[in-house]
This record gives C-alpha cells, structure tokens and sequence, in this order.
C-alpha cells in the first residue's frame, strides 16, 4: 500500500513542491517536529525538552555561513559536528546495554524458554486485518511528514491499538495480543515506504534512513528534490520496482527462516552484550577511520542510560539533530529574502496553514482530557 501511494502521488506532489520557500520548508519542519512531540511517549515537557537538545547539538560545528566554530569548545574534533550514527549508536545502542548491566542477571535474559505458534493462525489472520488496515493508513500518513517516520509511525500504531476496544477470546495488550505487532509493523513498512515523498519531492529527509539516502544519491550526483522525477525517471521507476522485489524478500526471509531468527534470543545476554559493543565500535569506527568517534558512543552511551533512568525518549532528540540544520538554514534564507521580516512566515499562505496546524496540534495534546488518555495510552499494562 505504501508503495502504491508513493508510485501515484509522489507525482502530483512535485508540482506542490516548487511553491515551496524557504518559509514553507521552515514551517514544514515545525510541523514534523510538533508532530514527533505528539507522538512521543511519556511526559510532553521531557519531549519537548528533547527535541530543543537535538536542535541545539545539530548546530556544532562550523557555521556554513561564516566560517566560525560554533559549541566546539576549541575541541579539533568537534569542528565538523557530531555524527549522526555516533549519538544513535551510543543513545540506543550502548544506552540500553548499560541499563540492562545495571539490571539483576536474571532480567538481562532475553528469553530462555521454547518458543511454540511461531506461524500465525487462520484465527490470527482474522483479528489481524483490521489492525493492519488501520497501521498501513496512519504509517502512510506519518510517513510524509518530516520529523514521522517508521519509529513514530509504529509507536503511533500501538497506542491506537491499545485504545481500540479488546473482543471476546483475545488476550489482554502485553500477553501476545496478535494486534499488537501486527498494527506496528504494518505502519512501520507503509511508512518507510511513504517516507520517500519528501525525500523526492521537497529534498527533505523526513527521518534518519533517509539523511543517509540523501548521502547515498549525492555520491551519484542525483540531487533530491523536484527535479528527480523529471531528470532522473528511471530512479524514480527503479526505486518503486525494487521496493516491490525487496517486500518480497521481506517475505521469504522471514518467515521460513523464523526459527533460525528465535534462536538469536537464546543466546546468554553475557555473550550477547559484549558483542554488540564490539559491532558498534567497528561500525562508528569504519565510517571515519577516527577512535575519536568511539570516546564518542561511549558518552552517549552514559547519556542514554540518563535518558531511560528519567523516563525521556531518545527518538525526538534524533529528528531534532537531523532537522536543526536544515530548519536554521531555511530561517536564514527565509530572513534575507524577506529583509529581516518575521511576518513572512504568516503572510505567506501555505506557511502559515502549517504553522496554524502545528498550532492547532499543539493546543489539542495539551488539552486536560487529551493529555490524560495520551499518558494512559503509553503505560504498559
């Protein structure tokens, strides 16, 4: 389904592209941010509080504009910025070993039992549908903004389904409810596949994979942005043949070789976590052959577990770093063109329908009846 909206619309959105300016691509970007508050769990103080700290670490590094290191602190290092893959590696990756080390031996272990029913059910493929409908639509959506993507769409997925009402003979969300992976994954392909409208029609890389597919086309000298579907339509046609072939290797992948992936889970966490360090160093390591970069995780490694200890979400603190220093440069231009006039981004019709409905978003998740359902909805039963 994703796949299909990308092929139809993608398109038609191209020519929606070029009456973006810098102030539409500013707001734009506040709408994703606004939206990644919304739908990130726990407190929304802590979230917005994230994502303010993901901003402000996007801008380390020299300013593009002047020349000047900016939040290096005279660190050599710190001049070129602070690497994606470097904060998402130690965040995620070290941050969870860390919390887990700090857990009693018993909790570490992933799984130690047999695992028994691994293929669903003609009775699992009927309770699924609805919530496979119902992930594959909200995915699509949250997939186009900037600041969605696969890691909201999933969360966002989850939450409604706990919300909808459980039926007679299923069992409860936490004790294998079918629906409750089968909404996640669902919004977690569509949007993945959805993702890629803003990469080819606003250059915007709406989330983490896609900055580095921004990378992975500007090696190939392609562009991103309106111009792909005119200049490049074979990309465009490759891209959409190859998500159908790599859906389908999805499929073969997974579910014959289920049994080989469960057994991934027994292995001891003592020998499990030792491992994962050393593929975290490697992969930090080989991207720019500096062991700066490893000091580097190892921090953010300390800081993560921070984050778990206080309840606060790492996902908005990423789009934040990605989007900071895009949205800083669309400011800037949008303040030359305009001479310095902040009105431009509500004069402007588009920006300010995007502004009105991050406003809009902002005002409904405050409100006390929304609030309390959107804590309730992010507690584990």
């Amino acid at each position: 389904m994703g796949t299909l909206i990308l092929a139809a619309f993608a398109a038609p959105l191209t020519e929606v592209a070029f009456k973006f300016g810098p102030a539409e691509y500013f707001s734009l970007m506040v709408l994703g941010l606004i939206g990644a508050v919304v739908l990130a769990s726990g407190s929304l103080i802590k979230a917005v509080g994230m994502i303010v700290l993901g901003l402000l670490m996007g801008l380390i590094g020299t300013d593009v504009n002047s020349g000047v290191a900016r939040y290096s602190f005279d660190i050599p290092e710190l001049t070129d910025g602070v690497g994606f893959i470097v904060i998402a590696m130690g965040v995620f990756g070290y941050g969870e070993i860390i919390s887990n080390l700090s857990k009693p031996a018993e909790d570490r272990e992933v799984f130690t039992a047999k695992v028994t029913g691994l293929m669903p059910t003609a009775e699992d493929f009927k309770r699924m549908v609805p919530a496979v409908l119902r992930g594959t639509a909200l995915g699509s959506a949250l997939g186009i903004l900037p600041g969605g993507g696969a890691l909201l769409a999933a969360f966002a997925a989850y939450t409604i389904e706990k919300k909808t009402k459980i039926k007679e003979g299923e069992v409860p969300f936490g004790q294998g409810n079918i629906r409750g992976v089968a909404a996640p994954e669902s919004a977690n392909n569509a949007a993945s596949q959805t993702s890629f409208i803003p990469l080819l029609t606003l250059g915007i890389p709406p989330n983490a994979v896609m900055a580095l597919m921004v990378g992975a086309m500007t090696i190939h000298n392609i562009q991103p942005g309106p111009q792909v579907m005119t200049s490049n339509p074979e990309l465009f046609w490759g891209l959409i043949a190859s998500m159908w072939l790599g859906n389908a290797m999805l499929i073969i992948l997974n579910l014959p070789l289920i049994g080989i992936w469960i057994k991934l889970l027994s292995v001891p966490y003592r020998w499990l976590f030792p491992a994962i360090v050393l593929f975290c160093a490697i992969g930090v390591y080989s991207t720019n052959n500096n062991t700066w970069d490893i000091w580097m995780v190892a921090m953010f490694g300390v800081i993560g577990y921070v984050f778990i200890k206080l309840g606060m979400e790492p996902a908005p603190l990423l789009l934040g770093f990605i989007l900071g220093p895009m949205m800083e440069e669309n400011l800037r231009r949008a303040m030359l063109l305009s001479r310095g006039d902040w009105s431009v981004f509500v004069t402007r019709p588009l920006s300010a329908s995007l502004l009105a409905v991050a406003l809009l978003l902002l005002i409904i998740v405050t409100l006390p009846s929304i609030k309390s359902k959107r804590e309730e909805a992010f507690v584990e039963d």
